[in-house]
């Protein structure tokens, strides 16, 4: 019985730690449009967020005992960092920028099938049931979510549909490459020799240059907030949770941020989007009210 509380009190901490997580990543969209509106381009907002987190990521490590990784899993992480993230970051700026913060959050949130699909083969992760359900709905409402459109009016750019996709394959590997290192290294030497090798290749596309107070202010809140804070809670998370419950409980991010967008920016949906929604917050309390 013991056993069983523990596993219990584990899985809701993990739960604590991922939902906070999906709500600061929640405010991605509404910064980074601060930050265009400001003038700024995709690949040096993406650039000043991966710098910024990621040097505060390795001031954390290092006052916690070090990053304590070499060799191989060195290697890998740099090459992860240098690769995935990067193209994660960058991609899902540019489909803020050409399709809107709505839409182009809940693309990136085509994630949770591919880790579904991923962790089966990696991790032989059992699919059941509820997950199965979970997942289904969760595809489904970003499926109408697309379908309806788009959150920016006008026409379609099928750009910013294709860098939402994108991003939601890439980030896909997130939750895996993780959870693999998940029990070797602490969150915040993961993240900082992640995110310091994808800046270094964002400097090579970014335009850097003066930018307005507002804009600082705005990439500080994306920075600091929306990536160094809500990555840490999300790798605490995936010490408690499987990465396909990561996965689907992280859907409360693009349901929050399209909220948010409509609120802040005007950006809609028609009704069929806003039944995507729905379906996305279905499959999310599926998962939770089943445990």
């Amino acid at each position: 019985m013991r056993t069983v509380g523990i596993k219990a009190s584990g899985f809701w901490m993990g739960t604590i730690y991922c939902v906070l997580a999906a709500l600061a990543w929640a405010i991605i969209g509404p910064v980074s449009r601060v930050c265009f509106e400001e003038g700024m381009d995709p690949a040096s907002v993406a650039f000043w967020r991966m710098a910024v987190s990621g040097l505060c990521f390795l001031v954390h490590a290092l006052l916690r005992g070090g990053l304590k990784a070499g060799g191989r899993d060195l290697a890998s992480m740099v090459l992860f960092g240098a690769v995935n993230v990067s193209i994660v970051i960058l991609s899902l700026q540019i489909s803020i920028q050409k399709s809107g913060g709505a839409i182009a959050i809940i693309l990136m949130f085509t994630a949770p099938a591919w880790v579904a699909f991923f962790s089966r083969i990696l991790f032989h992760e059992a699919i059941n049931s509820a997950k199965l359900t979970a997942l289904l709905l969760a595809m489904a409402g970003t499926t109408l979510v697309c379908l309806s459109g788009g959150s920016l009016g006008g026409e379609v750019s099928y750009v910013g549909l294709a860098c939402g996709l994108l991003s939601g394959f890439t980030y896909a590997f997130q939750f895996l490459f993780f959870a693999w290192y998940k029990d070797r290294y602490s969150t915040q030497a993961l993240f900082a020799l992640t995110f310091l090798p994808a800046a270094a290749v964002l400097f090579f596309f970014a335009h850097l240059g003066p930018m307005s107070l507002h804009a600082a202010g705005a990439l500080f809140v994306l920075s600091f907030v929306s990536t160094y804070v809500s990555y840490y809670w999300y790798g605490q998370s995936l010490r408690y949770l499987s990465p396909v419950q990561a996965a689907i409980l992280g859907n409360l991010e693009p349901v929050v941020s399209t909220l948010l967008c409509w609120w802040l920016w005007n950006e809609n949906f028609s009704l069929i989007g806003w039944i995507g929604c729905a379906l996305v917050i279905g499959s999310v309390l599926l998962l939770t009210l089943r445990k």
